[in-house]
């Protein structure tokens, strides 16, 4: 992402938060510019900006914090395509895996990530870093519905979790 596309990203990011009501679940207003403030990297599609993938790091694995896409662009593979760059950018960057947290039962959350090979993670193996992302999300009113941790092997190696 570039200096100049940073409103744009924000822009999506709300955009695409608006999608949560027409599936019933109300969330609190949020502040994307810190989230790509805080963000390890974030890689963005299209010009203008369709869509968006921030990356930080949690318990020594790369984490998605965001994957968002303008919902006039949905349904077009944007999504899977910034997902697919995100996955092999922190492979590259050594990183084993990718974590998130997520609906468990929206169909564009957890239902999507399992398709491209995401694992849901019992509690048991949570870091320090997803415990305290729970926690952050439970003070922010986001835990509105079941949330769960996934994750993803990167590169050739096992599958994890199940």
């Amino acid at each position: 992402m570039r200096e100049e596309d940073v409103d744009a990203a924000a822009a999506v990011s709300l955009a695409a938060g608006g999608m949560f009501a027409e599936a019933g679940l109300v969330l609190p207003p949020d502040d994307p510019w810190a989230m790509l403030r805080q963000a390890r990297w974030v890689l963005v599609a299209g010009e203008p900006v369709r869509g968006l993938a921030a990356v930080g790091v949690l318990d020594g694995a790369a984490h998605l914090e965001e994957l968002a896409v303008r919902p006039e662009h949905g349904r077009r593979g944007v999504g899977g395509a910034l997902l697919e760059a995100a996955c092999e950018r922190a492979g590259a960057e050594g990183f084993a895996v990718m974590t998130l947290t997520t609906f468990r039962d929206v169909a564009w959350n957890a239902p999507w990530y399992g398709r491209r090979g995401f694992c849901a993670l019992a509690r048991a193996e949570w870091g320090p870093g997803l415990r305290a992302q729970r926690r952050r999300e439970e003070a922010a009113g986001i835990a509105v519905a079941p949330r769960i941790a996934m994750r993803r092997r990167l590169g050739s190696g096992p599958p994890v979790g199940g």
